[in-house]
């Protein structure tokens, strides 16, 4: 996530194992139809489940699934080839060995932190850990060096050669030549961008965004000014500013100017809200909140919906809202009632990774590759997509060098050269991303059970009319296996084809199955079921 240490992460409280498993199997679920009046205790285990899909029943159509390239990017995109290029395969790969193994996890969209230049400025910056300084493309006399940011670069090539389309730029801070303090991060919780001077901050970036397609061949297709303004952004930990929605809403009409004048069809992303709570609420950050009727409600002062380059899209960040299940549902829903107020408008969940103790069951604190932060992650995943109607999912760190669960791939923090490793985070989110593809349609999907049942066990699908696909994800956060079966509703499935990430498996693939099998789902296991349909 886009925040300091001290800001954020030091929110964290020590972790508590030992309840993780229990608060998995005791929830209750608002995913999992119970047939039964027999409510046993709060440990009964769902034995025997079917999947009951209605092809007819639709909602949202996948935009993409994403990671960004902050902050290591900068530096393992110039270690030697053989390991930026492995690295490079685990996220955007779609190829599959002879076996039918995937290769990587086929991210569809790649998020490009443009930095404020606090890398120019080096200790001077007042960010003192390196590695989240960032460099500017601008130099201090104004003009520009499209070689900087070369590891960085590196990566937005290694997607595009892997077949990825999609392109975002998000700055976290404007450019030191342009901010109020000369730093990359505000003074007392203040904007650190004076008015006079969001012009020439739309200008930048629009200047980004030709340059890089020019210098490098890859094109922005959204960008995203401002990131967060909620947090105050104010002891230096990171490159960050805080603005109120009537700065955003400047800047964006700034923005929409320079981009019409230039004839660039790059649309803007707004606001990437600190969390979820903030698009559909003022909570506890008046003016910096609600903003979902502050962008889009014809009727605010902050109106922008109306402008040309403006997406129709409304993005915030998942963080803090995740748990307990209930309150983590409840919100979603929120939101997309909120969202559904604006005929057209989307929501992007777009960025996240666990911090906090998230209500004792799992703590962002320390490194895990593990199964027990993808677990969690995948049930974050599946709550966005079936409850908020995300039509994006994006995650923070790609790659990450911290002692933290942020990233998908983790790094030794040596600049030139090390080693890196895969998470099973990193493969929960490739049961979703290396078969959801953009275009797909989420469709209903209910459990049955014959039996009480709980939020052990979470299930959606989604119709890939282009591939002529039916993709369906089950999450078992239990610690005992479970069946279950596909039951169809207005199609002809076949050629079922398992990829289950467990303990010891990475989107592993199983034999193929035929449409009336019983599968049998691994506990604490992510399933993805790709089958043809007619």
């Amino acid at each position: 996530m886009k925040k300091t240490i001290s800001t954020c992460r030091n929110f964290v409280l020590p972790m508590l194992p030992c309840l993780l498993a229990f608060l998995f199997l005791c929830g209750c679920s608002a995913n999992v139809q119970d047939d039964s009046q027999d409510k046993d205790s709060a440990s009964v285990q769902v034995k025997e489940v079917t999947a009951n899909i209605n092809l007819s029943e639709t909602y949202q159509t996948i935009d993409n699934f994403a990671a960004s390239d902050a902050w290591a990017c900068q530096f393992v995109g110039n270690w030697p080839d053989a390991k930026r290029n492995g690295i490079a395969d685990l996220l955007f790969s779609t190829d599959t060995s002879a076996s039918g193994q995937p290769v990587g996890i086929g991210l569809s969209l790649w998020r490009f932190n443009l930095g404020a230049g606090s890398t120019q400025q080096g200790e001077q910056s007042g960010i003192k850990d390196e590695w989240r300084r960032a460099e500017s493309f601008l130099e201090q006399n104004g003009s520009y060096n499209w070689q900087r940011q070369a590891g960085q670069v590196w990566f937005l090539k290694a997607a595009q050669e892997r077949g990825v389309e999609n392109f975002l730029a998000f700055p976290n801070s404007p450019p030191v030549n342009l901010t109020t303090n000369g730093k990359a991060f505000a003074s007392d919780g203040k904007p650190n961008l004076a008015s006079e001077n969001y012009g020439a901050f739309a200008e930048y970036l629009t200047d980004v965004v030709q340059g890089v397609e020019q210098a490098h061949g890859i094109r922005f297709r959204y960008i995203s000014p401002v990131n967060e303004p909620q947090w105050d952004w104010s002891d230096g930990g990171q490159e960050g500013t805080p603005f109120m929605n009537e700065h955003i809403a400047g800047i964006v009409r700034a923005l929409n100017t320079s981009l019409a004048r230039k004839n660039l069809t790059t649309a803007i992303d707004i606001a990437e809200a600190g969390k979820i709570d903030y698009l559909y609420t003022h909570d506890d950050k008046p003016n910096r909140g609600n903003q979902i009727d502050a962008f889009f409600n014809s009727g605010s002062p902050h109106y922008i919906g109306n402008l040309s380059h403006v997406g129709k899209v409304i993005s915030g960040h998942s963080y803090f809202t995740t748990s307990p299940f209930d309150q983590a549902v409840q919100k979603r829903k929120q939101v997309a009632e909120k969202v559904a107020t604006v005929p057209g408008l989307k929501f992007w969940q777009s960025e996240y990774c666990i911090l906090g103790d998230n209500a004792g069951e799992i703590e962002g604190n320390k490194r895990d590759l593990g199964i027990d932060p993808a677990i969690y992650m995948a049930r974050v995943i599946h709550n966005d997509l079936t409850v908020a109607n995300a039509t994006a999912w994006q995650w923070w760190l790609a790659v990450s060098p911290y002692n933290y669960k942020d990233g998908l791939v983790y790094v030794d923090q040596h600049k030139t050269d090390g080693s890196y490793s895969d998470s099973k985070m990193l493969w929960a989110l490739g049961n979703y991303s290396r078969f959801i593809r953009p275009g797909a349609t989420r469709v209903q999907t209910e459990l049955l059970s014959g039996k009480t049942a709980d939020n052990t066990l979470l299930a959606s699908s989604y119709l890939d009319a282009a591939n002529q696909q039916l993709v369906t994800v089950v999450v078992n956060a239990g610690i005992t296996a479970a069946k279950m079966k596909l039951n169809v509703h207005g199609g002809n499935i076949g050629n079922i084809r398992s990829y289950v990430t467990t303990a010891d498996e990475n989107l592993k693939p199983g034999t193929p199955l035929q449409p009336a099998s019983e599968l049998t789902l691994a506990p604490r296991s992510v399933t993805t079921l790709v089958a043809s349909i007619k």
